[in-house]
């Protein structure tokens, strides 16, 4: 019922992704939302996400920031950590992420999506035909917009995670 929604993995954090295990299954390129994915809400680009960055650009691997924020805001965290970007994206919409995959030359087998949110990123990675990666958000504390999806969200991962129970991929 919900498996439009489902994330290929679910994760503590976009920091303890095996990114050397997917770039051996083919992923050439990486796409991320920002906020609460990569750090809280608003805040800068930290040593740690550039660290991230850092290593994707060592083991080969473009990446792509898609944001619904504003320009400056994914701007200045792309300059920072050294990549491409999209603001005001417009996901769940599949039309950023495939301009992100022109832009890093990959497509739907070659790229691989890191986000916090099931409605706007999975499910827009889902709609695009690539994986999507969910992390549990950074900070819980969020704009309402996003906390009134957070009840519904909890629902469609109870679902997937009593599937993958019953399927034996724990």
């Amino acid at each position: 019922m919900f498996q439009a929604f489902y994330p290929k993995e679910y994760v503590d954090s976009a920091y303890v992704i095996p990114y050397e295990k997917w770039k051996e299954k083919g992923i050439r390129g990486v796409i991320f939302d920002i906020d609460n994915t990569l750090v809280p809400h608003g805040a800068p680009a930290d040593e740690r996400a550039k660290a991230l960055f850092a290593r994707l650009r060592e083991l080969g691997m473009d990446t792509f920031l898609l944001s619904n924020n504003k320009e400056e805001r994914v701007a200045s965290f792309g300059k920072a950590v050294g990549s491409r970007y999209l603001w005001k994206s417009q996901k769940p919409s599949v039309q950023g992420y495939e301009r992100a995959m022109r832009e890093m030359g990959t497509d739907r087998n070659t790229t691989l999506f890191v986000g916090d949110q099931l409605f706007t990123d999975v499910y827009g990675a889902n709609r695009t035909g690539i994986p999507g990666i969910l992390v549990k958000p950074i900070n819980p504390r969020e704009e309402i917009q996003i906390v009134l999806k957070r009840y519904p969200e909890k629902l469609v991962l109870w679902e997937y995670e009593r599937k993958k129970r019953r399927n034996g991929n724990d």
